[in-house]
């Protein structure tokens, strides 16, 4: 720690000078920062409506109390298509980021200089975007209904699952790969025998984990026309429906809540 010296004794000091010089210096930057975004994000807000945001809030909760159940009846079907979304869009990317994922994988690509940058860049390109995005745009070249909820969800969910796979791939022990391979087996028999019973486990523990997320995903994808409960949340917003809207919105609680416990039983059943 910086020491200064008077008459004959050390005085015990934090930082010296510079260092806090170059503190302050920080705060200040960071706090005239704050205080332009701040006064930005004023001129661009109606305060008035922010003021009156609770006696709006009660009004709302006013009229969507209480729900209307006998609505229930008909979100059976929406439920059904939303559970297809993220089951099948969760199968539809793990049959894509597996092969990505050894692509990506520093251990298993082909080809560091070529392949595995390429894999990496799909990698990002179809993490970055959020799966409401690559709905509307899935709805703009196929149209609206399931199917491009299916696939949005799928193109979103392959890099995350290609990431945590190759990062596993890359984890493994190699000398049961040397091992393998020092017995003559050919790279697809290293990679069967050797590998892939090593990343099985956490592949499998992967995939539950992103058909959890998928499940709160799809219920918002009928918002832009993906299909699922969203579309019928979405149908009774556009008509004030509030008593149907605090209904689905009961639905949509249960269903992630025993989706998040389906879940957490099958990886407690797989770790």
């Amino acid at each position: 720690m910086p020491v200064l010296e008077r008459e004959d004794r050390q005085i015990w000091r934090r930082r010296s000078r510079g260092q806090a010089l170059t503190h302050w210096a920080a705060w200040l930057t960071g706090t005239a920062i704050f205080v332009y975004c701040w006064q930005q994000i004023s001129e661009a807000t109606t305060w008035f409506f922010v003021w009156d945001a609770p006696n709006i809030a009660g009004d709302i909760w006013t009229r969507a109390t209480p729900p209307r159940w006998e609505y229930i009846t008909q979100l059976g079907r929406p439920i059904w298509d939303t559970l297809n979304i993220a089951t099948l869009g969760t199968l539809l990317a793990l049959l894509m980021a597996v092969p990505v994922a050894f692509m990506a994988a520093r251990n298993t690509t082909p080809s560091r200089l070529f392949i595995r940058p390429v894999a990496l860049l799909i990698i990002v390109a179809t993490r970055s975007i959020n799966a409401l995005i690559w709905a509307l745009l899935l709805i703009a070249i196929i149209g609206p209904g399931v199917f491009a909820g299916v696939l949005a969800i799928a193109i979103r969910s392959i890099g995350f699952c290609a990431k945590l796979l190759y990062e596993a791939i890359e984890e493994i022990d190699q000398t049961q790969v040397e091992a393998i391979t020092a017995t003559g087996a050919s790279r697809w028999q290293v990679m069967a025998y050797g590998i892939v019973p090593q990343i099985m486990p956490a592949f499998a523990g992967i995939s539950v984990f992103r058909w959890d997320i998928n499940i709160r995903e799809s219920t918002v994808l009928g918002l832009v026309g993906a299909g699922g409960i969203g579309l019928q949340l979405q149908s009774s917003l556009n008509v004030l429906a509030w008593p149907q809207v605090s209904l689905i919105l009961l639905v949509i609680l249960v269903f992630v809540v025993v989706g998040e416990w389906v879940s957490a039983k099958v990886r407690g059943a797989i770790i």
